[in-house]
Protein backbone atom coordinates (compact mmCIF):
# COMPACT_ATOMS: atom_id res chain seq x y z
CA UNK A 1 0.00 0.00 0.00
CA UNK A 2 1.21 3.39 -1.03
CA UNK A 3 -0.48 6.88 0.84
CA UNK A 4 -1.23 9.67 -1.13
CA UNK A 5 2.05 11.39 -0.74
CA UNK A 6 3.29 8.23 -2.01
CA UNK A 7 1.31 8.31 -5.03
CA UNK A 8 1.68 11.83 -5.74
CA UNK A 9 5.36 11.23 -6.07
CA UNK A 10 5.40 8.58 -8.01
CA UNK A 11 2.31 9.56 -10.38
CA UNK A 12 3.32 13.88 -10.30
CA UNK A 13 -0.44 14.30 -9.57
CA UNK A 14 -0.49 16.38 -7.38
CA UNK A 15 -2.03 15.62 -3.51
CA UNK A 16 -5.08 17.79 -4.22
CA UNK A 17 -5.94 16.28 -7.57
CA UNK A 18 -6.04 12.65 -5.97
CA UNK A 19 -8.18 14.33 -3.10
CA UNK A 20 -10.19 15.37 -5.64
CA UNK A 21 -10.49 12.46 -7.79
CA UNK A 22 -11.61 10.87 -4.74
CA UNK A 23 -14.30 13.38 -3.85
CA UNK A 24 -15.66 12.78 -7.77
CA UNK A 25 -15.47 8.83 -7.48
CA UNK A 26 -13.18 8.30 -10.22
CA UNK A 27 -9.69 6.84 -8.00
CA UNK A 28 -10.81 5.55 -4.56
CA UNK A 29 -8.86 5.16 -2.23
CA UNK A 30 -7.67 1.00 -1.28
CA UNK A 31 -8.63 1.75 2.09
CA UNK A 32 -8.38 4.40 5.07
CA UNK A 33 -6.82 3.89 7.75
CA UNK A 34 -7.79 4.68 11.10
CA UNK A 35 -5.43 7.68 11.04
CA UNK A 36 -7.72 8.94 8.00
CA UNK A 37 -4.84 8.52 6.07
CA UNK A 38 -5.42 7.13 2.05
CA UNK A 39 -3.87 4.07 1.13
CA UNK A 40 -3.52 2.95 -2.42
CA UNK A 41 -3.09 -0.59 -3.91
CA UNK A 42 -1.51 -1.58 -7.36
CA UNK A 43 -5.14 -1.93 -8.70
CA UNK A 44 -5.29 1.64 -7.77
CA UNK A 45 -2.54 2.74 -9.12
CA UNK A 46 -2.91 1.16 -12.33
CA UNK A 47 -6.66 3.13 -12.40
CA UNK A 48 -4.58 6.03 -11.75
CA UNK A 49 -2.13 5.02 -15.04
CA UNK A 50 -5.36 4.55 -17.18
CA UNK A 51 -6.91 7.88 -15.99
CA UNK A 52 -3.55 9.95 -16.81
CA UNK A 53 -3.38 8.20 -19.81
CA UNK A 54 -7.01 9.03 -21.21
CA UNK A 55 -6.10 12.46 -19.89
CA UNK A 56 -3.69 12.83 -22.27
CA UNK A 57 -5.91 11.26 -25.25
CA UNK A 58 -8.01 14.67 -24.33
CA UNK A 59 -11.08 12.97 -22.48
CA UNK A 60 -13.02 14.92 -19.72
CA UNK A 61 -12.82 13.53 -16.48
CA UNK A 62 -16.50 12.52 -16.76
CA UNK A 63 -15.76 10.65 -19.97
CA UNK A 64 -12.81 8.52 -18.36
CA UNK A 65 -14.95 7.44 -15.71
CA UNK A 66 -17.90 6.02 -17.67
CA UNK A 67 -14.99 4.56 -19.91
CA UNK A 68 -13.19 2.74 -17.26
CA UNK A 69 -16.31 1.14 -16.25
CA UNK A 70 -17.25 0.34 -19.42
CA UNK A 71 -17.33 -3.05 -21.28
CA UNK A 72 -14.21 -3.55 -23.25
CA UNK A 73 -16.48 -3.20 -26.40
CA UNK A 74 -17.55 0.23 -25.28
CA UNK A 75 -14.29 1.41 -24.63
CA UNK A 76 -12.42 0.42 -27.94
CA UNK A 77 -15.86 1.75 -29.68
CA UNK A 78 -15.12 4.94 -27.50
CA UNK A 79 -11.56 4.65 -28.55
CA UNK A 80 -11.80 4.74 -32.11
CA UNK A 81 -14.01 7.83 -31.98
CA UNK A 82 -10.96 9.55 -30.04
CA UNK A 83 -8.62 8.28 -32.63
CA UNK A 84 -10.71 9.79 -35.37
CA UNK A 85 -11.20 13.26 -33.31
CA UNK A 86 -7.13 13.32 -32.69
CA UNK A 87 -6.53 12.41 -36.52
CA UNK A 88 -8.74 15.45 -37.46
CA UNK A 89 -7.28 17.80 -35.28
CA UNK A 90 -3.33 16.50 -36.64
CA UNK A 91 -5.15 16.97 -40.42
CA UNK A 92 -5.54 20.36 -39.25
CA UNK A 93 -2.64 21.81 -37.88
CA UNK A 94 -1.00 19.66 -41.16
CA UNK A 95 -2.88 22.53 -42.89
CA UNK A 96 -2.03 25.23 -41.20
CA UNK A 97 1.75 24.19 -41.55
CA UNK A 98 1.36 24.07 -45.26
CA UNK A 99 -0.18 26.95 -45.06
CA UNK A 100 2.09 28.28 -43.49
CA UNK A 101 5.08 27.44 -46.01
CA UNK A 102 2.84 28.33 -48.81
CA UNK A 103 3.17 31.89 -47.34
CA UNK A 104 6.65 31.96 -46.82
CA UNK A 105 6.77 31.56 -50.11
CA UNK A 106 4.36 33.51 -51.65
CA UNK A 107 4.54 35.99 -49.53
CA UNK A 108 0.55 36.67 -50.31
CA UNK A 109 0.99 39.90 -51.75
CA UNK A 110 0.32 38.62 -54.78
CA UNK A 111 -2.88 36.55 -54.01
CA UNK A 112 -4.72 40.27 -53.30
CA UNK A 113 -6.90 39.34 -56.21
CA UNK A 114 -9.92 40.74 -57.10
CA UNK A 115 -11.63 37.80 -55.24
CA UNK A 116 -9.62 37.92 -51.68
CA UNK A 117 -9.72 38.93 -48.49
CA UNK A 118 -6.81 41.97 -48.50
CA UNK A 119 -7.44 42.28 -44.67
CA UNK A 120 -6.47 38.94 -43.63
CA UNK A 121 -4.10 38.23 -46.39
CA UNK A 122 -2.27 41.14 -44.72
CA UNK A 123 -1.88 39.97 -41.22
CA UNK A 124 -0.64 36.47 -42.65
CA UNK A 125 1.59 38.29 -44.80
CA UNK A 126 3.13 40.38 -41.86
CA UNK A 127 3.72 37.55 -40.17
CA UNK A 128 5.30 35.30 -42.83
CA UNK A 129 8.15 38.13 -43.54
CA UNK A 130 8.85 38.12 -39.71
CA UNK A 131 9.63 34.04 -39.79
CA UNK A 132 10.78 33.59 -43.12
CA UNK A 133 11.80 37.16 -44.29
CA UNK A 134 16.03 35.38 -44.73
CA UNK A 135 15.00 32.75 -47.50
CA UNK A 136 16.00 33.28 -50.62
CA UNK A 137 12.42 32.87 -52.23
CA UNK A 138 11.11 35.59 -50.18
CA UNK A 139 14.42 38.18 -51.02
CA UNK A 140 13.18 37.36 -54.75
CA UNK A 141 9.44 38.09 -54.39
CA UNK A 142 10.78 41.31 -52.61
CA UNK A 143 13.58 42.44 -55.09
CA UNK A 144 10.80 41.82 -57.98
CA UNK A 145 7.96 43.23 -56.39
CA UNK A 146 10.28 46.17 -55.46
CA UNK A 147 9.85 47.83 -58.73
CA UNK A 148 6.36 47.60 -59.57
CA UNK A 149 3.84 50.20 -59.53
CA UNK A 150 0.52 49.25 -57.96
CA UNK A 151 -1.17 49.49 -60.98
CA UNK A 152 0.90 46.84 -61.95
CA UNK A 153 0.46 45.15 -58.50
CA UNK A 154 -3.37 45.07 -59.71
CA UNK A 155 -2.65 44.09 -63.23
CA UNK A 156 -0.54 40.57 -61.70
CA UNK A 157 -2.69 39.75 -59.36
CA UNK A 158 -5.40 40.12 -62.11
CA UNK A 159 -3.39 37.43 -63.94
CA UNK A 160 -3.11 35.17 -61.53
CA UNK A 161 -6.93 34.81 -60.34
CA UNK A 162 -7.53 34.46 -64.14
CA UNK A 163 -5.42 30.85 -63.54
CA UNK A 164 -8.14 29.61 -60.75
CA UNK A 165 -10.88 30.98 -62.71
CA UNK A 166 -9.77 29.08 -65.83
CA UNK A 167 -8.84 25.99 -63.52
CA UNK A 168 -12.09 26.20 -62.82
CA UNK A 169 -13.58 25.89 -65.95
CA UNK A 170 -11.61 22.34 -65.77
CA UNK A 171 -12.84 21.27 -62.61
CA UNK A 172 -14.55 18.10 -64.43
CA UNK A 173 -11.60 17.02 -66.21
CA UNK A 174 -9.05 14.22 -65.27
CA UNK A 175 -5.98 16.17 -63.03
CA UNK A 176 -3.69 14.23 -65.23
CA UNK A 177 -5.18 15.64 -68.55
CA UNK A 178 -3.26 17.32 -70.77
CA UNK A 179 -5.32 20.81 -70.55
CA UNK A 180 -4.76 20.53 -66.45
CA UNK A 181 -1.36 19.43 -66.77
CA UNK A 182 -0.23 22.38 -69.33
CA UNK A 183 -2.51 24.90 -66.41
CA UNK A 184 0.23 23.70 -63.97
CA UNK A 185 2.90 24.44 -65.96
CA UNK A 186 1.52 27.84 -67.20
CA UNK A 187 1.44 28.83 -63.62
CA UNK A 188 4.78 27.72 -62.59
CA UNK A 189 6.18 29.51 -65.57
CA UNK A 190 3.64 32.49 -64.33
CA UNK A 191 5.41 32.83 -60.66
CA UNK A 192 8.88 32.15 -62.05
CA UNK A 193 8.69 34.63 -64.33
CA UNK A 194 6.95 37.94 -62.10
CA UNK A 195 7.63 36.32 -58.37
CA UNK A 196 10.42 33.85 -57.74
CA UNK A 197 12.05 30.44 -59.22
CA UNK A 198 9.09 28.29 -58.97
CA UNK A 199 10.67 25.03 -57.99
CA UNK A 200 8.80 21.66 -57.66
CA UNK A 201 9.54 21.55 -54.70
CA UNK A 202 7.58 25.32 -54.03
CA UNK A 203 5.23 24.44 -56.24
CA UNK A 204 3.87 21.54 -53.87
CA UNK A 205 4.27 23.67 -51.29
CA UNK A 206 1.89 26.11 -52.93
CA UNK A 207 -0.43 23.30 -53.81
CA UNK A 208 -1.06 22.18 -50.62
CA UNK A 209 -1.71 25.53 -49.68
CA UNK A 210 -4.39 26.05 -52.16
CA UNK A 211 -6.30 23.10 -50.28
CA UNK A 212 -5.21 23.55 -46.76
CA UNK A 213 -8.78 25.39 -45.85
CA UNK A 214 -9.15 28.82 -43.84
CA UNK A 215 -9.16 32.02 -45.89
CA UNK A 216 -6.48 30.61 -48.70
CA UNK A 217 -8.89 27.73 -50.02
CA UNK A 218 -12.05 29.88 -49.37
CA UNK A 219 -10.92 32.58 -51.22
CA UNK A 220 -9.58 30.34 -54.36
CA UNK A 221 -12.66 28.28 -54.36
CA UNK A 222 -14.87 31.88 -54.40
CA UNK A 223 -12.89 32.57 -57.62
CA UNK A 224 -13.03 29.10 -59.42
CA UNK A 225 -15.97 27.53 -58.06
CA UNK A 226 -16.71 24.88 -55.11
CA UNK A 227 -13.55 22.33 -54.96
CA UNK A 228 -10.91 24.49 -57.01
CA UNK A 229 -7.99 24.42 -54.41
CA UNK A 230 -8.37 20.62 -53.71
CA UNK A 231 -8.48 20.12 -57.52
CA UNK A 232 -5.29 22.27 -57.97
CA UNK A 233 -3.42 20.53 -55.00
CA UNK A 234 -4.20 17.08 -57.05
CA UNK A 235 -2.97 18.49 -60.42
CA UNK A 236 0.09 19.89 -58.78
CA UNK A 237 1.00 17.04 -57.41
CA UNK A 238 0.64 14.89 -60.34
CA UNK A 239 2.67 17.18 -61.91
CA UNK A 240 5.77 16.89 -59.35
CA UNK A 241 5.69 13.64 -59.55
CA UNK A 242 6.56 13.65 -62.92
Amino acid sequence: MKTVKEVSELSGVSVRTLHYYDKIGLLKPTQVSESHYRLYDEAALERLRLILMFRELGFSLRDIAAILDAPDEERNRILEQQIDLLQQQVGRLQNRIHFARGIKLTGVKNLKGRNFDPKKLDDYSAQAETLYGKTEAWQEFKTKSAGRSEEAEQDLNAQLMDFFVRLGDMRTMPPESEPVQAWVEALRGFLTAHYYNCTPQILRGLGAMYAGGGSMTENIDRTGGPGTGAFAKKAIDIYCEK
